[in-house]
């Protein structure tokens, strides 16, 4: 007997979307870990060069995410898609080139990561903005599963990955890999068949770049669904990165714990994530959209264990995989779900400036988070700035219970653009517009 495919997996263009993309995460999570080894080890890089390559790594996501949000609702998105893709690829091929060459340089990765950087800024905003014109919204939770499964399953298998390849041929060469994987995610995304019918605003459109600006931002702080969603997950992101920045180091240096030790609890924690993706939408069918989304986030509170461990007991470790199991299957069932809840709502002309505005809301507290956790680390100690962190954490769900998010039995239909445009006026009026 046959298997019966059903849902997405009977729809190709969605189908050939995830397998670029699948292709691709595992591409980027080995060069994730191949960079910083080709700094490392190729290069000797210092601490400070190692620094700030991550540095200008993030900086494209927190200063360029708002200005790309216009313009992926200026523009069709897939060519954006192919063409950021294609940048990817190139920009890391310059690596390799430049290994065999004897010229490669800090420098050189310097800028390969702030392009690359920008690029994956147009490409994940494109994406999410995409998605919503492919399937049908009520597929949305089904499709950012599945994406959100080829996520996990990389996540948990692509450093290992890495690590193989960086000692088997160097980390230039396992970064050739991943340029190569963006090269077939563009060919499979330029199979897609389905027309992409949205208005195309040219450039000569007649509002200023800052007026769009402020229609995104307008749209989710001026709606209380995603308001409320944006307070949490940027309370959960400030806190948790509080809580990370100190707990490698409370791992070495308080629980006395062995590298090998501390990578394998997180190997094995992060199988919470790939659970978290395939129980999403039953999670949602079975106590509807709002308490799912509700309930995973305040699963957060299980952070609250790890300050409670200490060196030398047997249960510390089953301690630690439980905790971080179970907060990282919370995340992932919270993120699926907040985030096809927003795709849901969102008119498609808003699609990008929506994304873009809440990415900038939400990880904007990130670098915040984790400079104050550094300090909390240094003048209160490793312990005391994990329970604040722990804190902050389980109580970052308050802003969705209070909120009409628990009222959601199922995805709702998008915003009316009367709505919409009544809001936009309201904003550019409070504004001084």
């Amino acid at each position: 007997m046959h298997a019966k495919f059903t849902g997405l997996w009977r729809h190709p263009d969605f189908l050939k979307l995830w397998s670029g993309e699948t292709i691709s995460l595992f591409g980027t999570q080995i060069t994730a870990l191949a960079l910083p080894l080709t700094a490392a080890l190729v290069l000797k890089v210092s601490p400070a060069e190692m620094g700030f390559l991550a540095t200008v790594e993030f900086l494209p996501f927190l200063f360029l995410s708002l200005f790309a949000g216009v313009w992926v609702d200026r523009l069709t998105r897939r060519p954006i898609l192919i063409i950021a893709d294609i940048g990817r690829g190139i920009l890391l091929g310059t690596i390799q080139a430049a290994f065999f060459l004897n010229v490669l340089s800090i420098e050189l990765l310097y800028v390969v990561g702030l392009l690359t950087g920008v690029m994956t800024v147009f490409f994940d905003l494109a994406y999410m903005s995409y998605l919503p014109a492919l399937i049908e919204r009520g597929q949305l939770v089904e499709g950012n599963g599945k994406l959100e499964i080829s996520r996990s399953t990389a996540q948990i298998s692509g450093p290992g990955l890495a690590g193989a390849l960086v000692q088997l041929v160097s980390g230039p060469v396992a970064i050739l890999l991943d340029a190569i994987s963006y090269f077939v995610s563009a060919l499979f995304i330029g199979l897609i068949k389905k027309p992409e019918v949205k208005e195309v605003r040219p450039f000569t459109h007649k509002k200023s770049i800052w007026r769009e600006i402020g229609e995104g931002l307008g749209v989710v702080f001026g709606n209380p669904i995603l308001r409320s969603i944006a307070a949490c997950t940027g309370t959960n992101n400030f806190f948790s990165n509080i809580l990370m920045v100190v707990f490698t180091l409370y791992m070495v240096n308080e629980l006395r714990l062995e590298p090998a030790v501390i990578g394998l609890i997180f190997a094995i924690s992060s199988i919470g994530s790939l659970v978290g993706a395939f129980g999403a939408n039953r999670a949602a069918l079975r106590f509807g959209l709002g308490w799912a989304i509700i309930g995973s986030s305040a699963i957060s509170f299980i952070d609250l264990l790890i300050p409670l461990t200490g060196p030398g007991s047997p249960l510390t470790i089953p301690f630690l995989i439980v905790a971080l199991f179970l907060a990282t299957l919370g995340s992932t069932v919270y993120n699926i779900n907040q985030v096809s809840l927003r795709q849901a709502i969102t008119p498609d002309r808003l699609q990008g400036r929506m994304n873009a505005s809440m990415r900038f809301v939400v990880w904007g507290t990130i670098p915040v988070g984790s400079l104050i956790g550094g300090f909390l680390g240094q003048t209160f100690g490793l312990r005391a700035t994990l329970l604040i962190g722990a804190l902050g954490v389980s109580l970052s769900f308050l802003w969705v219970l209070f909120s009409p998010v628990r009222h959601l039995k199922e995805q709702p239909k998008p915003l009316e653009e009367e709505a919409v445009d009544e809001l936009e006026t309201l904003t550019l009026t409070s504004n001084g517009q």
